[in-house]
This record gives C-alpha cells, structure tokens and sequence, in this order.
C-alpha cells in the first residue's frame, strides 16, 4: 500500500462529520502497514480548518481551495479529487457513503481506472491483508473484499465508524494543491440551499433512540414510542420489518440497508435482533431490549432486557420517566 486518501469537505461554515469517521476508518487500514493518512480538504476558504484534521487523526493534508469548490458542484469536485489522486498516488481513496460520496465515487474510480467497493460498513487487517465489509442481499449476507489491486476507491457507510478521540498535540504536513479547475466544469449551479426543517432530533445524531419492530404489531405501536422519545428528548428508528410492512416511513429504518446509529442509549421495542439491524446499532454504548420472546436474539447484545408486552412496559416506563422528570 501507499498510502490512504479521504475526501474531507466542508459543510456549514466547518468540516463535514463524515470526513472524521473516514480518518477514524483509514487509520485502522493504514496502520498496521506503517502508511500515513492523507486528507483532502475541498472547499473554497479552507486555512482555518487544517488543524481539525491533524487532531482527528490526519498524518498530511491536502488543501485544495477553490472558488469553484465553495458549494457541491459534481463536475469541480471529481476533477478536483481526480487531480489530488494523481499527484499523491494513494492506494485507496475512502469517501462517505452519503449523496454526494455515491455520485462521485464510480466516476473517479473509473477515471483513475481504479476498482470499487461501495457500503463499507467495517475493515480489519488480517495476516497483512486489508478486508472490506460490506452487506449483500438486502443485508441478509456479509461480503468480505480482499484488494487484488490498486488503486481503490471505497466508500464507507456514514456513522459506520466512529471518529476517533481528538489529540490537540498532533500536527502534520500541509500541502497545498494547485487546482486547474475551468469555468467549462461548473456545469450545474446551486441556485439555492434549502436545509430540511425535521421535528425532533435528528436520528443519526440522537443520544438517544427507541426502536421499534414487527413485535409492535402495528402502526400504531410507533405513536405510544413516539411519546417516550419526545420525553426523553430522543428519536424513534425502525427495524426493516416495520418500514417493509409499511408501517412507518424508510428514513426510519436503521441497520445494514438503512441507518447506523450510536446513541448512549438504544431501546429496541417488539425488534428480534435480526443480524442486518444488529449492525446497525453495534455503536450504541447501552441497549435495552423489550420483547415477548426471550429467545430473541436482540437479549443476545442487549445489557437490560425486559421480556413482556410492550404495551403495559412501555406505558409504565413512560409514566415514571414523568415522574422522575417531574412532568
């Protein structure tokens, strides 16, 4: 190996979450071969945040500010990507598996005629040999890629991977990279940016997260989670049973084919504990499980399970969380 590359970009006025969880990511690859980690940094004023990305674990990074790159524009960042990549020449470049990762990351990958894994979901080194993670069959099976090859473009399911723990005494190598990016490649204008007003907390950044599954019976089941979350200041998520059935919307849906949360605290209602969903909430630091099965795989992971009907122990519960709250 030579190297590992992650795309950091900035997002609000700072650096972009998923650029973290990348660092945190390629660490685990780079390390056990002595390889540095490189970030590249896309945006249009970009100075003030190198630091950031020496802290959470970057050995170099590559500034590449542009105008061109003060807002997503597709055709700016792959060329920007695709120039960063020849001057450096890593073996694997690591980009998140959100919206913008997902369009460019085939693109580049066939630019740099590179090989590709999408939906990383874990990595580990064995015997000197990387192996990449990645779900199959609407998560029922695990695909383990071995590189035969390189370069390799992968891109990483976001909050799959932690970021790691920030060392203010860290510093590295900055390296400024001299883009030639034409006006000819700001094909697609953002005209405007409408950010999504959701209720509540948002479900990947909750600490909190109730979970609701088949067990629930319903939709109905979801209303009674719903006003524990509320009291408890969290988010409700859903097994992949509840959100096939219809039952609650698929943005709900948590695990290998939906989200991947690490609240402090996981409440998983009516959910078995299905290998696809289980990976999903591997991150989360509590789990308490509630279902009428006490051979549920779910007690398996769970530190407090509860075997019962939910509807009597999830009114109760809700009834003396108001007590303590003093509601």
């Amino acid at each position: 190996m030579a190297g590992i590359l992650v795309l950091a970009r900035m997002e609000g006025g700072s650096v972009a979450r998923s650029g973290f969880e990348l660092l945190g990511a390629a660490r685990s690859l780079a390390e056990p071969f002595g390889e540095r980690v490189t970030a590249a940094l896309l945006g249009k004023e970009t100075s003030a945040y190198l630091k950031t990305l020496f802290v959470q674990g970057a050995d170099l990074v590559a500034e590449a500010s542009h105008p061109s790159l003060g807002t997503y524009a597709p055709e700016a960042y792959l060329s920007a990507l695709e120039q960063i990549c020849r001057s450096l020449d890593p073996s694997m470049i690591l980009l998140s598996a959100d919206s913008i990762g997902r369009e460019l990351a085939p693109r580049l990958a066939h630019r740099l005629e590179a090989g590709i894994v999408a939906e990383v979901i874990d990595v580990a080194v064995t015997d000197g040999i990387p192996h990449l993670i990645s779900p199959a069959y609407g998560g029922k099976a695990m695909s383990v890629f071995t590189p035969k090859g390189y370069p390799l473009v992968v891109t990483l399911k976001p909050r799959a991977f932690k970021p790691l723990r920030a060392d203010e005494s860290k510093h590295g190598e900055v390296v400024e990279i001299d883009l030639d990016l034409p006006p000819h490649l700001l094909q697609v204008k953002v005209v405007e940016q409408v950010k999504e007003e959701a209720a509540g907390v948002k479900l990947e950044d909750a600490k909190i997260v109730i979970g609701g599954g088949r067990g629930l019976g319903g939709p109905e089941g979801f209303q009674v989670l719903e006003q524990l979350a509320k009291l408890l200041k969290g988010a409700v998520g859903a097994s992949r049973a509840a959100t096939d059935a219809g039952w609650v919307p698929t943005s709900w849906q948590i695990g290998q084919t939906g989200k991947t949360v690490g609240p402090d605290l996981y409440i998983a209602v009516g959910i078995s504990g299905a290998t696809q969903h289980i990976a999903g909430v591997s991150g989360a630091k509590t789990i308490v499980a509630i279902n009428t099965d006490a051979e549920a795989p779910i007690f398996k992971i769970a530190q407090l399970g509860i075997v019962g009907d939910y509807k009597k122990i999830v009114p109760r519960l809700i009834g003396k969380c108001k007590e303590l709250l003093g509601r």
